[in-house]
């Protein structure tokens, strides 16, 4: 069996940090590693609209903003197959027939989908499509016949229905469909980076995201202002680690080879820690030191992004091209589904054959 990965994001704005250390830099790894056979990156704008339906050039415009952000991180067209969902009309008809193999209630029991419906607000009116996202989202994992989702931790409800919903359907219908396996991010600071105001997710919503395409200047500001520890008010003051956005960052970004660049008077980030809780560190001076390592960290991909900024009609021409590929692979699942389900009426002579002979006989 080949190895397959499926992932993507919705173009709702531009990526951030939380995007990239939760599954951008990851994406890119496997890219690289020769581990799988294809790879498949979705813009989720069909997706996207569930809860924008009245607003679709927000949509419209960043979908652009978001295939910036993959060329920018490193994704190679020429390796992974980046595409538009609405582009691929294959899977909302393989969405319409898992549809019948998901119950209602098994909806609302996803915990995502709570706290997606109570974050919009939609407790009292629920958009159908909005409500159904997770059935569209198993069937744009196994229209390419995923063997690995890589996404964050909070996405794992997503990837379990899809997985009943494969059973479902290969007990009924007979073995078609793959089951996929999720990949969370193997650094636990990367599950879920904090936004810079320490809330528990980085969020558009909330306004407190580090864009990939920030410039130098609005990432140092955004830095300066994180939220730190409320009680280390003066240099000498023992300070905390726990929801100090800072140190969370700098777990996910740090090195070794950092400090002889920048803070070479510590060995390592344990020691930066060790001296911060003791008292006599100030926030500045991690702050500053975080800000040398997002610089390094994002200064290819301003470089990369400033370059496809400048070739606009060369990224559609890549978005076209790899929905294509998407839709042939799509195309080919849905057929072997259709032929399970035996609504491949006209792709079945025997069946042809059977009604005519029962016809011929009266």
């Amino acid at each position: 069996m080949e190895k397959i990965i499926l992932t993507g994001d919705r173009p709702t704005g531009k990526l951030h940090l939380g995007h990239y250390v939760g599954s951008l830099r990851r994406r890119v790894e496997l890219q690289n590693s020769g581990m799988f056979d294809k790879i498949y990156v979705m813009i989720a704008d069909a997706q996207a609209l569930t809860d924008n339906a009245d607003n679709p050039e927000k949509v419209r415009q960043n979908v652009i903003e978001v295939a910036l952000d993959y060329l920018s991180v490193g994704l190679d067209p020429e390796k992974t197959t980046i595409f538009i969902q609405s582009q691929v009309p294959e899977l909302a008809e393989l969405a319409f027939y898992y549809m019948n193999l998901v119950t209602v209630s098994r909806v609302q029991r996803n915990p995502t989908v709570k706290t997606e419906i109570k974050m919009r607000n939609f407790e009292q009116s629920i958009p159908v499509g909005f409500f159904c996202y997770p059935v569209s989202q198993a069937s744009d994992i196994t229209a390419f016949k995923a063997t690995t989702v890589p996404v964050g931790d909070d996405q794992a409800p997503m990837i379990e229905l899809t997985r009943e919903i494969v059973a479902r359907f290969n007990n009924i219908y007979g073995p078609t469909l793959v089951e996929p396996e999720i990949m969370l991010p193997e650094n636990a600071a990367c599950h879920r980076l904090p936004g810079t105001d320490g809330k528990a997710k980085m969020s558009k919503s909330l306004g407190n995201c580090i864009y990939l395409s920030d410039t130098p200047k609005d990432m140092a500001k955004k830095v300066k202002s994180m939220y730190t520890d409320p009680l280390h008010l003066n240099i000498s003051d023992p300070g905390h680690l726990e929801g100090n956005t800072p140190f969370i960052y700098l777990d996910a970004f740090c090195r070794p080879e950092h400090f002889a660049k920048y803070l070479p008077e510590y060995e390592s980030l344990d020691a930066l820690k060790e001296h911060y809780t003791r008292g006599g560190l100030g926030d500045g001076t991690v702050k500053k030191f975080l800000i040398n390592i997002l610089d390094e960290e994002l200064t290819p991909l301003r470089e990369r992004r400033a370059y496809y900024e400048k070739n606009i009609p060369a990224v559609y021409d890549i978005l076209k091209e790899g929905s294509r590929k998407a839709r042939e692979a799509a195309a080919r699942t849905l057929d072997e589904v259709r032929a399970a389900m035996k609504i491949n009426y006209f792709d079945d002579p025997a069946l042809i054959a059977e009604q005519a002979a029962k016809y011929a006989a009266k």
